[in-house]
């Protein structure tokens, strides 16, 4: 017998953390495949400083679908509790969940010690989620399994992860135990995207947990290497900077891409491509040391000694006196700097220096979530509060909206229907309550399955 628990991206798009308990003759195997931190709002974040709804003691192992801190985010403070066992993924995962979890532990610690400077906490002294010291001693536990391979890296329980697409190193995972079959999707990518390869078919059988960021939406049809190609042609004839927020890992690198790709076909003339961030180029470091997990596309670019992470003139910018010295530059000029979303991180500095200026180009490559300061920015409103400073808001403003890492209704659908097999049991997890509706029904009309969304600590027995 096996049984399934939902302990996270049940009724949420965050928190992912699923809990297997598998009986054979004479043993019986716990394990949690992913282990996400809740993001959001504070009712969600509260849950990650309760008591964990299963006996970590118990566990085997843990088998890890991504490095995305929705996957990986508590496990730090699942070892900060007691928890000493392996933790499974594959190489690229490993590097990766090493650098966003030493990330997080440093941003819990900031925000700790601003609570105790500012008094905003309830506790005092205001402690941090967990701390560095706990990510390490996470990190320390963290096993690379192959990928598309099978192996058994917990006794009596066989696993094969397959490239979703999604990131670097992200995997669906089919696992064997118990005697039966589970699919766990993981987040699943985009086809056609570029560095990395499509969403690979994997085998149905017990019980399918699927994930439905976007199930109730089809990302908007457009040539995004055309409109990057206009706006930057845009933003090239103002002669100012382009400054473009993005996330560290994945959208970074295909921006890289995107643009050298657009520079080796000469359409645009050969410029400066400022990183400014860490994180990004360290995530960038790693994307190459795991070269052969990219597509086909980029495997020929590295055969004919071009670097698909990188324009003829990309420059890293590590230390804030790098990140500072921009500011003194002219003419025209690609800066990538963090946070995504203009909540925090070096962009910040760089629009408190240029927003103001009609040269300027401020070009937005991921959503822009309601509330943040990027929303503000994108929608034109006329001063924007940037370290205390009202900023007046005068630079020009472009949008590339098809850059997603995550696939739309009909990226899903396609994955679905490659994969072989029919799932006994269907489970719609990691998306909010209209995408999991709409996904669900959508899977039901179009197979014939019987999908719903899964419930907050539901068991499933099979």
């Amino acid at each position: 017998m096996v049984k399934v628990s939902f302990f996270g991206a049940a009724e949420t798009v965050t928190g992912s953390k699923y809990h297997v308990e598998s009986e054979t003759p004479g043993r019986t195997t716990r394990f949690l495949v992913d282990c996400g931190l809740f993001q959001g709002g504070k009712e969600l974040r509260l849950r990650n400083w309760a008591e964990p709804p299963f006996d970590i003691s118990a566990l085997d192992g843990i088998l890890l679908t991504h490095a995305h801190i929705d996957h990986t985010g508590y496990l730090p403070l699942l070892v900060k509790r007691g928890y000493s066992r392996p933790i499974y993924c594959t190489p690229a995962t490993k590097l990766l969940t090493e650098l966003l979890l030493e990330d997080s532990a440093r941003l819990q610690e900031e925000e700790a010690n601003y609570a105790n400077e500012v008094g905003s906490s309830r506790h005092h002294p205001a402690e941090p989620l967990y701390s560095t010291a706990d990510a390490k001693a996470a990190i320390d536990l963290l096993t690379p399994i192959p990928r598309g391979e099978w192996s058994e890296p917990i006794p009596g329980v066989r696993v094969l992860p397959r490239c979703a697409g999604h990131i670097l190193g992200a995997c669906s995972l089919t696992i064997e135990t118990g005697g039966k079959l589970l699919t766990f999707s993981g987040d699943i990518g985009r086809f056609n995207a570029p560095i990395l390869p499509d969403p690979i078919p994997v085998d149905f059988g017990d019980l399918l947990i699927c994930e439905s960021t976007y199930g109730d939406r089809h990302h908007p049809v457009e040539d995004s290497e055309a409109i990057l190609l206009a706006a930057l042609k845009r933003g090239l004839s103002r002669g100012g900077p382009i400054i473009i927020p993005a996330f560290a890992l994945g959208r970074t690198q295909t921006l890289l891409f995107d643009i050298g790709k657009l520079e080796r076909e000469g359409k645009i003339p050969e410029i400066p491509v400022y990183i400014d961030s860490p994180m990004a180029i360290d995530a960038t470091e790693i994307y190459a040391k795991f070269h052969y997990d990219f597509d086909e596309e980029s495997r020929k670019l590295i055969k004919l000694r071009e670097n698909p992470l990188s324009t003829a003139r990309t420059r890293y910018c590590r230390t804030s006196a790098d990140s500072k010295k921009l500011n003194d530059l002219k003419g025209s000029r690609i800066i990538i700097a963090g946070s995504g979303m203009v909540n925090g991180g070096r962009v910040l500095h760089h629009l408190l220096h240029w927003l103001s200026h009609e040269e300027t180009t401020v070009l937005f490559v991921g959503y822009q979530g309601e509330g943040t300061r990027g929303a503000r920015i994108q929608r034109g409103e006329e001063t924007i509060k940037i370290y205390g400073r009202h900023v007046q808001n005068r630079a020009q403003i472009e949008t590339i909206s098809g850059l997603s890492a995550h696939g739309d209704q009909g990226e899903l659908t396609r994955w679905l229907k490659s994969s072989t097999g029919t799932p006994k049991h269907v489970r719609i997890v990691h998306g909010e309550p209209d995408s999991v509706a709409t996904f669900s029904k959508h899977l039901n009309t179009e197979f014939g399955w019987s999908a719903r969304g899964a419930k907050d600590k539901e068991v499933i027995e099979l």
